[in-house]
């Protein structure tokens, strides 16, 4: 495998170009536009007095000026865009009309990700993007859109020095697929919503086709049936809705992990899925600052569990992106993920179990709280009835009771939190329990707020300020004097000129 070119061997005045087979991708790409652009054409024409000739003429030349402006944009970019790496930094000049020269130390390369969807794997090409160590954002990261398959597998191990290493001794990958976990797919709120926007979609692709009126008429008859015969059709529908939506969650399990490998190359995590569009992600292990075990409702209701990654220099997802770039795991058993997670994080996976429960009063504030909240839409509801005498709107204090009382109960249970030899671990969350292990050398500062009623309950939340993940790491309704030991043990050092012990003075 050839390497990348490189100031060592083409000078320093050697700029390299991206791959021209990108205008054959650019090509293929237009074909959607022009399916979409000949189909208005053809609404539009279809009205008038065209001839059958003219119609196909205009649609033909239509759809020939279109792949032509595309593959003259990509020509263009392809003309005034060159890169280059250096011994000390990679290099990216880009722009039609207004040039750009960016660049970024070799040395603060911390992630690289390949991406290809099926048409740039048809023409052996990958998009690179390469992350720093910052939060990602402008100027902390380069996209080369595209190159050449095995070039940029080159640039890959260039870049995260992986050329003279030998490989480490391994026991087997992290994680690798089994086709048995496509069963938490459908365990997600998107299961019972997806056929929903799923019409909704169709809807607006027959109106763009000029049969709006086709898709109104089935929507009315459609409700004339649901209102005819709610007890039958009312069931059927949801019925037909979460077996769509659980098809549809299951194709995008397989499309999203197909081939998932997770494993530990020397000094980094190496993570690779993808059926149509593959995805490499390479992240170097000294920027990971913890791990994130998450457990959505449904999916913990299934005994299933996700594993998410604490670190800096992630890109964010792209704009059509569905899949968070943090995940490390699909829906998988809660034991697998805890396991992988431990492995990753280097402690014993007990630790995610071994949480301190939080004080008594945490919980009774949440109870209080879902309390007051139901008493205050009681009161709403009473005033609504006066002016609207609709009596099922008590439904909505009456669901939310139960429900807020649950989410009270759940949310106190979650609470937890412990200080293992490295990393500092918290629980919370009813709906969507999240577990964090921070790894104490990332935390740089600490922020404690109380609440009114949690003064007087003798509760703060601690928060853990790090440069990885969102930021900030909270541990809720802690009690006081724990929750102050607690951020004085996790960074010795960091917070006792601020403390008082045994009736001394902080120090000024």
């Amino acid at each position: 495998m050839s390497g990348p070119p490189s100031a060592e061997e083409v000078g320093d005045a050697g700029w390299a170009p991206l791959s021209g087979r990108s205008l054959w991708a650019s090509g293929v790409k237009s074909l959607v536009i022009v399916a979409g652009a000949v189909a208005g054409l053809l609404r539009l024409l279809l009205g008038g007095d065209w001839p059958v000739g003219g119609i196909v003429a205009a649609c033909a030349g239509a759809a020939v000026l279109i792949v032509a402006a595309m593959l003259a944009y990509d020509g263009a970019r392809l003309r005034t865009t060159r890169w280059r790496l250096t011994r000390e930094r990679l290099e990216l000049r880009s722009g039609i009309t207004v040039r750009q020269h960016r660049s970024i130390p070799r040395d603060r390369v911390r992630s690289v990700d390949l991406r290809a969807d099926p048409v740039c794997r048809a023409f052996g090409l990958t998009v690179v993007k390469i992350g720093t160590g910052e939060h990602a954002g402008e100027g902390d990261e380069l996209v080369l859109d595209p190159l050449s398959k095995h070039e940029a597998e080159a640039l890959r191990r260039t870049l995260l020095r992986q050329e003279h290493e030998r490989a480490a001794p391994q026991d087997g990958p992290l994680a690798e697929l089994r086709w048995s976990w496509i069963r938490y797919a459908p365990l997600s709120v998107w299961t019972f919503t997806g056929a929903a926007l799923l019409l909704g979609g169709v809807y607006k692709v027959l109106g763009s086709f000029g049969l709006k009126g086709l898709a109104g008429r089935a929507a009315s008859g459609l409700w004339d049936w649901v209102t005819a015969q709610p007890l039958v059709a009312i069931p059927l529908l949801l019925a037909v809705n979460a077996v769509a939506g659980a098809l549809g969650a299951a194709l995008l399990f397989a499309e999203s992990w197909a081939r998932y490998r997770l494993e530990r190359e020397p000094g980094r995590l190496r993570l690779r899925r993808g059926l149509l569009t593959v995805r490499s992600l390479t992240l170097e292990e000294r920027r990971l600052r913890g791990v994130e075990l998450s457990e959505p409702l449904l999916l913990r209701m299934g005994g299933g569990a996700r594993v998410k990654t604490v670190a800096t220099g992630l890109g964010k997802a792209g704009e059509h992106e569905t899949e968070d770039v943090a995940a490390l795991t699909p829906p998988v058993p809660r034991a697998l993920a805890a396991q992988v997670a431990a492995r990753i994080a280097g402690v014993s996976p007990a630790v995610f179990a071994g949480l301190a429960p939080h004080p008594r009063a945490a919980g009774r504030r949440r109870i209080v709280r879902a309390l007051a909240t139901f008493a205050v839409l009681s009161a709403a509801t009473a005033l609504a009835t006066l002016l609207l005498p609709v009596p099922w709107l008590w439904l909505i204090p009456a669901v939310a009771l139960p429900a807020g009382l649950w989410a009270a109960v759940a949310g106190a249970a979650s609470l937890g939190h412990a200080l293992g030899e490295r990393h500092l671990l918290a629980r919370r969350g009813a709906v969507a329990r999240r577990t964090i292990a921070l790894e104490r050398r990332g935390i740089s500062g600490w922020t404690f707020s109380e609440s009114y009623f949690q003064r007087r309950s003798g509760l703060l939340t601690v928060s853990a300020a790090t440069a990885a993940g969102k930021g900030r790491y909270d541990v809720v309704d802690v009690g006081r004097g724990d929750g102050l030991d607690l951020a004085a043990r996790a960074v010795p050092g960091l917070l006792e000129p601020f403390l008082v012990r045994d009736g001394m003075p902080a120090r000024q």
